[in-house]
């Protein structure tokens, strides 16, 4: 038979290390077992049950488990915590026991049983997608609602009694140094009732795990971060309760070609430095699938952008699009033919500096600094 000393970490037969759906997971499978409406008459089975009811809503909470995990059972005792701290209490409660129900509605009585929780599904699409928008199909695995019983968590054909350990109120209190402390009743977790006899598909609790396929739909002009909500797609609530949501969270990938920034698509273009000196035109093939032509104006230099309006990243949810634009760079040639070198020379010998007006300023300031060091 367990103490109140036992460790809830052994109580709930689970390892210190264990995440959330490990110690919820064990949880489920020994509050199946020790049930008092599973095992009437015994008491040790009651104690048990009460034990690891206590352990688990510890070790849920991530605030009480991290002081659980510090400071032991002492975190909630008066006087507890070490360094004479007083023990870590449910604020909530303790308002709630002092000013009644102010903070919660009034009117007394059992809990509302609380919706299922929100579940987070992170997808990963491609530019294109996220240009002309997309429908995926996803696999997951969450909570249900169980169909044997239709979410109520009893046997087809059978009822409910009022909880024997909370009088059907939903709460139990219990003194904790100067306070009455209100909890949530373990047995019945709030409801104010117990069921007789437990579905046996879903073990009482009215959802079952279970993989689920969903489409998706991603509207056009989406971004990393952007989030899809799913609602009432989430796990099931218990004992019936409503759903809660899914929330996709999308990743776009890399482009081969295009940087994006917003609605405005990057990509970077190089060109020959005669098409640089001279002028020309390069075709573009954009995520619309259309072939946009680029002018290249006489004489441009790396670094330069060029703009094409219209031709970026749609507005999500809105009309329009982004602009495309295409940044030059002029690559110099690294293999050049014996004619190709004679006409480049020619060239050279032609040269007044005129050509390249920056190269020229940089020399001419480049003498100026040394001759006035002489």
């Amino acid at each position: 038979m367990a103490t109140a000393e036992t460790d809830y970490y052994e109580l709930l037969e689970v390892e210190r290390s264990a995440d959330d759906g490990t110690i919820k997971s064990s949880y489920r499978r020994l509050a199946m077992r020790f049930h008092p409406d599973k095992n009437p008459g015994d008491a040790a089975a009651e104690v048990k049950f009460k034990a690891i009811s206590s352990a688990y809503s510890c070790l849920s909470d991530p605030q009480k488990r991290a002081a659980y995990d510090r400071y032991g059972h002492a975190a909630f005792e008066q006087g507890g915590g070490g360094g004479g701290q007083q023990g870590f209490s449910d604020l909530g409660d303790i308002f709630e026991t002092i000013f009644g129900n102010a903070f919660n509605g009034g009117g007394g009585g059992r809990q509302q049983v609380r919706r299922g929780a929100d579940l987070r599904y992170d997808m990963e699409i491609g530019l294109d997608e996220a240009f002309h928008g997309t429908t995926e199909q996803i696999e997951i695995e969450v909570s249900a609602k169980c169909e044997p019983c239709e979410g109520k968590g009893a046997q087809p054909q059978t009822g409910t009694r009022r909880c024997n350990l909370c009088g059907g109120h939903g709460k139990v209190r219990a003194q904790q140094g100067f306070f009455m402390v209100e909890r949530t009743c373990p047995t019945c977790q709030g409801r104010g009732e117990v069921i007789e006899s437990p579905c046996r598909a879903c073990g009482g609790e009215g959802r079952v795990d279970q993989p689920q396929s969903l489409d998706v739909t991603v509207p056009p002009g989406v971004d990393s971060g952007t989030r899809i909500r799913l609602a009432g797609k989430g796990e099931a609530g218990p004992f019936g309760a409503p759903p809660g949501d899914l929330y996709i969270f999308l990743h776009v990938r890399r482009h081969a070609m295009f940087e994006r920034e917003g609605t405005t698509l990057i990509t970077r273009v190089p060109v020959s430095f005669t098409t640089a000196a001279l002028g020309g035109e390069v075709d573009i093939p954009g995520l619309d699938g259309a072939k946009h032509s680029i002018a290249i104006p006489p004489g441009i230099q790396s670094g330069k952008q060029l703009r094409k309006r219209g031709a970026g990243m749609p507005v999500l949810q809105g009309r329009g699009h982004g602009d495309m634009v295409v940044e030059i760079t002029v690559e110099t040639p690294s293999k050049l033919s014996a004619r190709q070198k004679e006409i480049l020379r020619e060239f050279q010998e032609t040269e007044t500096g005129d050509e390249c007006p920056q190269s020229k300023g940089f020399f001419e300031r480049l003498k100026e600094a040394w001759s006035g060091r002489e």
